[in-house]
């Protein structure tokens, strides 16, 4: 294969990565607006601008496709991870990998209407029996990754030591901890105070308050 077939193949591999985002968001944007019983394949093809037939080549339900934000979201905070200064302490590493992908950009933590509005249609959402399923084999591919991520750069070898796989366990429990807690907090609390709190905690070896 040469350098043009291969810069081809990662274009292509990009534009799929980008449309199983956007019909993610679509998704979980339309469910947390109308509720799940509300929105069907076809809204939400109409919404990402696609096809019914190009939903069912990404996704075989509304479950796998909102899940799939959740793996994407992962994903990036182990490649996040993998560009974080090779002198930077591991915990470190790892709290600003996660808040970069869990915390939008320039988010002043400010409440307001639409955020109670927003989070009550989440909570609903994610409540759903039909999405849990999905969203354990989503984590099951997270950690897989968060593992290879965690044995390159701790030099640990995933399929031998148990270090990397408990790692990013950690980090998986961790950051659903903190977005538990800001979703069942009245009013909506922000969610990058309570990662700092939750990952400054484990990286101080959750010592009893």
């Amino acid at each position: 294969m040469t350098e043009e077939d291969d810069t081809r193949v990662g274009l292509r591999e990009r534009k799929k990565r980008e449309t199983r985002v956007a019909l993610s968001q679509a998704t979980i944007g339309l469910c947390i607006q109308r509720g799940w019983d509300n929105v069907t394949v076809e809204d939400i093809a109409a919404a990402a601008n696609v096809s019914v037939r190009t939903f069912r080549n990404y996704f075989s339900s509304k479950a796998e496709a909102i899940a799939a934000s959740h793996l994407e979201r992962m994903l990036r905070v182990a490649d996040s991870l993998r560009t974080r200064p090779a002198a930077e302490p591991l915990w470190d590493s790892i709290a600003h990998a996660v808040q970069a992908q869990f915390v939008p950009q320039g988010d002043t933590g400010a409440s307001s209407p639409r955020d109670r509005r927003w989070t009550d249609g989440l909570r609903l959402m994610l409540a759903e029996p039909a999405l849990q399923g999905e969203v354990v084999k989503a984590n099951a591919a997270a950690q897989e990754e968060l593992a290879n991520a965690i044995a390159e750069r701790t030099g640990t070898d995933v399929t031998r030591d148990v270090y990397p796989k408990l790692v990013a366990a950690v980090i998986g429990a961790s950051s659903a901890v903190a977005v538990e807690h800001c979703l069942r907090a009245d009013p909506p609390a922000p969610l990058a105070p309570a990662l700092r709190e939750v990952f400054d905690r484990v990286a101080a070896g959750l010592p009893t308050p």
